[in-house]
């Protein structure tokens, strides 16, 4: 059974609204539409294991203090843009939630080392026969 990905709570990102970037007219002079979104991971209420896993991500939003800041600015509204950043942040911590597996090394098998020496010796033998021909 798989465990389930914690939630990020909507209260523990700080958002801030902020002038969009790019062309969109007067609009983008007059309104401000985009969002940063400021979630503290170390402060967040996220498993433990989670956290580590966010921090040990080697991503430019995050800062030093663990504060992962997310710019959202796709839509001209300012709660749509809220809801976008929240669900990439989402995305963020069920990526964060997948442990990953540990490689277990293995040995190859006596028939897969047999095979690959009975080939290495094949193309050995061709290229021997490769020379000049003398009587």
């Amino acid at each position: 059974m798989a465990a389930l990905t914690p939630h990020v709570n909507p209260a523990e990102v700080e958002f801030s609204a902020i002038r969009a970037q790019g062309p969109g007219g007067q609009n983008v002079n007059k309104v401000s539409c985009a969002v940063h979104a400021r979630f503290d991971i170390p402060a967040s209420s996220l498993p433990q294991a989670v956290k580590e896993r966010l921090l040990a991500l080697r991503d430019t939003r995050i800062s030093h203090e663990g504060v992962l800041v997310l710019k959202a600015q796709q839509s001209r509204s300012l709660e749509q843009n809220k809801e976008d950043a929240l669900r990439r942040l989402q995305e963020l911590v069920d990526k964060a939630a997948i442990v990953p597996v540990t490689r277990r090394p293995t040995r190859p098998t006596r028939g897969s080392q047999l095979r690959r020496l009975d080939g290495k010796t094949r193309s050995s033998q061709t290229k021997a026969l490769r020379g000049k021909v003398t009587d």
